[in-house]
């Protein structure tokens, strides 16, 4: 099997203040700190996606398509990443493929360029057209691996998920380990 070296991903623009207070950080808040963030030699630098899309419209008043724009405009160097519910989009349900397309051709266009695709229930079906539509959009899909602990969850579900992400034409997967479960003895196997 081929060694890549791995390539690291800063979240602190979209998952840090998601996880610490409801993703509540502003886009003006954000901006002082983008061309340090771009010049630490980071591979990406995950900033939309996930609650971000929702929050600033419903708390912050805040245009997000104008959020990916501002960034978009500052970062130079680091590839822009976001992450990506699937057929949910950005949302709290399915939306039919169409709206998925249509919705990967506009934050590509907007400046996206790694998509990190994911269903919360690893079901793989639900990632299809997102994968899909990325790669024909010209951006980089990342299949994604969501980690847990369950009688069900073992090595071999993963290693079956990301063959059959693999399958599809992902250009990389990450293990998505959400609620810090992932040791680094289980990592390795």
């Amino acid at each position: 099997m081929a060694k890549h070296a791995p390539k690291l991903c800063d979240t602190s623009l979209r998952d840090a203040h998601q996880s610490l207070f409801a993703t509540r950080m502003k886009t003006e808040d954000m901006v002082p700190i983008l061309d340090k963030l771009d010049s630490v030699g980071y591979y990406s630098l995950e900033m939309w996606g996930g609650a971000t899309f929702d929050t600033c419209m419903r708390f912050l008043n805040e245009d997000p398509w104008e959020r990916l724009w501002t960034i978009r405009k500052k970062i130079k160097n680091s590839k822009l990443q976001m992450l990506l519910r699937g057929q949910n989009v950005l949302g709290y349900r399915n939306y039919p493929d169409d709206v998925v397309e249509e919705f990967v051709k506009a934050m590509v266009k907007g400046g996206i360029d790694i998509v990190r695709i994911f269903d919360a229930l690893n079901d793989v079906r639900n990632m299809q057209t997102a994968i899909r539509a990325t790669k024909e959009a010209g951006a980089h899909a990342q299949g994604t691996v969501v980690y847990t602990i369950s009688p069900v969850h073992d090595i071999p579900l993963y290693v079956k998920i990301a063959k059959e992400l693999t399958k599809l034409g992902v250009d990389s997967i990450c293990i998505k380990d959400m609620a810090g479960l992932l040791t680094p003895y289980t990592a390795y196997e």
